[in-house]
């Protein structure tokens, strides 16, 4: 998720993802580089099979597994990757140096099952509880990884990361629409499209409703309420990392601000961060 600019891991960079927020930045303290930069390869790599691509669903799941098989072997202590040798070497590394908690890692590639196998179904969410429990393992447990580099393992601050990493992943729900229906992707929940009067099985038709920006601005308060009830954890999370978090608050904050000012209407186009955007990130940063 990084933005003009930032640093990114390498096996990342080649892919030449646009990200709302910064990844493994200069902000980051360096001994703590080479395991975030390992952890977000690992993520984004295993998205990017989820999703990247014109492979078929019975594809994408097969190299899921042999992809949840490397990450086995990393968490055995085995030598050998036959495959994805660039993300699963350091990956190893950093759950040997730093004991990363391998359920995280786990939860992360059922997620992404998940994502293959809803898409290839046509099924959506039925209720805001599925969706938060697919944000469970699809996002938090990157917040929950990194606090665990950075020492800090108490009740409130994870439920302050999860907070914000659940918001991201909804924000990025919400602003990518304009992608994600044409793809045969629904995330906003059935429950919140009834009471507009959006048919939960017709998703392609919600663009053309009446109501359908008001059920954008509906998703986009629902994912600023658990920005702004994490938040505080930029407090709690120590030195130059307590810095970046506020860029990836505001920057979360600020497509938010995006998709408001476009008249919530994201069906119809894709609010991203640019250059100037920047200065304004900085300056929220440093008041929060």
């Amino acid at each position: 998720m990084p933005p003009v600019n930032a640093t990114v891991p390498r096996a990342l960079s080649a892919v030449g993802h646009y990200e709302n927020f910064p990844v493994a930045s200069w902000l980051c303290p360096a001994r703590l580089r080479p395991a975030v930069a390992a952890i977000y390869a690992f993520a984004r790599t295993a998205d990017d099979i989820a999703d990247e691509g014109n492979a078929g669903a019975d594809q994408r799941l097969s190299d899921l597994a042999d992809y949840r098989a490397g990450l086995a072997a990393c968490i055995t202590g085995a030598i050998e990757y036959r495959r994805w040798p660039e993300v699963f070497i350091p990956l190893a590394v950093a759950i040997r140096h730093y004991a990363l908690p391998a359920s995280l890692l786990e939860d992360l590639l059922s997620a992404f099952e998940q994502d293959v196998a809803r898409t290839r179904d046509s099924r959506g969410y039925a209720t805001r509880e599925e969706l938060l429990d697919y944000c469970r393992r699809s996002a938090n447990p990157v917040g929950r990884l990194l606090l665990h580099l950075y020492g800090v393992q108490d009740a409130m601050s994870l439920h302050q990361s999860d907070c914000i990493c659940t918001a991201l992943q909804l924000i990025n729900f919400w602003q990518d629409l304009s992608i994600d229906l044409p793809r045969g992707r629904y995330y906003v929940p059935a429950e919140d499209c009834g009471p507009h009067g959006l048919d939960p099985v017709s998703p392609k038709a919600w663009p053309a409703h009446p109501n359908a920006r008001r059920l954008v601005a509906l998703e986009a308060d629902w994912a600023r309420e658990l920005m702004l009830e994490g938040a505080a954890l930029v407090h709690r999370v120590p030195g130059r990392a307590g810095w970046e978090l506020r860029l990836v608050v505001q920057g979360g904050l600020r497509i938010l601000d995006k998709i408001a000012a476009g008249g919530f209407n994201s069906f119809r186009a894709r609010p991203q961060l640019a250059a100037l955007d920047w200065p304004v990130l900085s300056w929220r940063a440093l008041w929060m």
